[in-house]
């Protein structure tokens, strides 16, 4: 039992020291003035190519509605997302991106590609790709538990 204790352990502490790492890398190669957070909004919503609610994209991304706001309105000060009353319930809001946030999205893609694809060359391809199901497996046992 205290080898299994040990291996849960080791594992949670490199997922959470990797992730610290991986968030300060991008931050730091991310454009000037965007955090991680709003180009993980941009991202979602390129990539979904649909209007979301601050609710369902809070939902999305684990985090309270108040800090889904925060994120929401500075990518609206930005320019980099429309936000508009939900016609069919006018207490509710609806988050599109705008022209200028696909273009900043794509340029913040631009400065972390290099850097994530150095470090898949350095691990290799084939590791990587027998990694990720692990990792996606890991993700969705956590998500039920959430």
């Amino acid at each position: 039992m205290e080898e299994s204790h040990s291996l849960a352990v080791s594992l949670f502490s490199e997922i959470l020291m990797a992730d610290q790492l991986a968030r300060s890398r991008l931050g730091k190669a991310l454009p000037k003035g965007m955090e991680l957070s709003h180009f993980s909004v941009l991202n979602h919503l390129t990539r979904t190519g649909v209007e979301r609610s601050p609710a369902q994209l809070a939902k999305a991304f684990h985090v309270t509605r108040g800090a889904m706001t925060n994120t929401l309105n500075k990518l609206e000060v930005a320019g980099y997302i429309h936000i508009r009353p939900d016609w069919d319930d006018a207490r509710r809001k609806m988050v599109a991106i705008s022209p200028a946030g696909r273009q900043a999205r794509d340029a913040a893609l631009a400065s972390i590609v290099p850097l994530i694809s150095e470090v898949v060359r350095d691990l290799g391809g084939e590791r990587v790709r027998a990694t990720l199901p692990i990792l996606r497996e890991l993700r969705v046992k956590l998500e039920e538990t959430n």
